[in-house]
Formats: structure tokens, C-alpha cells, sequence
């Protein structure tokens, strides 16, 4: 089992910072793929950024050039740093983990096999 817990939410004004950590517990060692989603309500689960267990990152082209996605070196906490943020970037944000080693569909919520609770960020303009 893995458990997650995200902390780090927030309000901010349009065009600050906030950094997201979410810590990492039990079977580390199996994780492959780990995520940051976001969430509106009633709108669909957003992935927003992805890394490997090598540390190659992906980004939605939403967030690309603006929020980047890291680890410490024990893997026991992932991070989103979130720059120059946009009031749509207002959500409930998620970590998620899975074990899988294929490459598919990484951004996709069926994914993920390990959730967070999430943490809310708000922007305002």
C-alpha cells in the first residue's frame, strides 16, 4: 500500500508562486509514475504534470513553462512549484502514484492506482 498526503494549498493573487508537497509513504520502492491532477467542480479530472522514476518530467501545455514537477532524492515527497499563476488555475490539486512500468496514457486519471486527498489552490486576479 502507498499512501499520499498533499499539503501546500493556498490563495494567492494572479501571477504568484506556491509550491505543492505531497508525502510519500509505504511501498516507495514499487512506484513508477508519479502526478499532479487538478480538479474543478463539474469538470473532468486534469492531469497536469507527470514524472518518471528516472526523474523526465512531462507537462500539460497548460501549465508548460509555468509549473514544474519534482522529487526529493528519497522519493518520500513530490512536488509541483506553480509560477505566474492564472485565477484558471484555481482547483483542488491531487497527487497520484502507480507501479505500472508502460508509459501509457500517463496523464489519464484510470492511471493511477494511489491518491491523495488534495490540497485547494486559489487564484485571484
Amino acid at each position: 500500500q502507498v499512501q499520499l498526503v498533499e499539503s501546500g494549498g493556498g490563495s494567492v493573487q494572479a501571477g504568484g508562486s506556491l509550491r505543492l508537497s505531497c508525502a510519500i509513504s509505504g511501498y516507495t520502492w514499487s512506484l513508477t509514475y508519479m502526478a499532479w491532477f487538478r480538479q474543478v467542480p463539474g469538470k473532468e479530472r486534469e492531469g497536469v504534470a507527470v514524472i518518471d522514476r528516472d526523474g523526465s518530467a512531462s507537462y500539460a501545455s497548460s501549465v508548460k513553462g509555468r509549473f514544474t514537477i519534482s522529487q526529493d532524492d528519497a522519493k518520500s515527497t513530490l512536488y509541483l512549484q506553480m509560477s505566474s499563476l492564472k485565477p484558471e488555475d484555481t482547483a483542488m490539486y491531487r497527487c497520484a502514484a502507480d507501479y505500472r512500468n508502460n508509459a501509457y496514457d500517463t496523464f489519464r486519471v484510470y492511471r493511477y492506482n494511489y491518491w491523495g486527498q488534495g490540497t485547494q489552490v486559489t487564484v485571484s486576479s
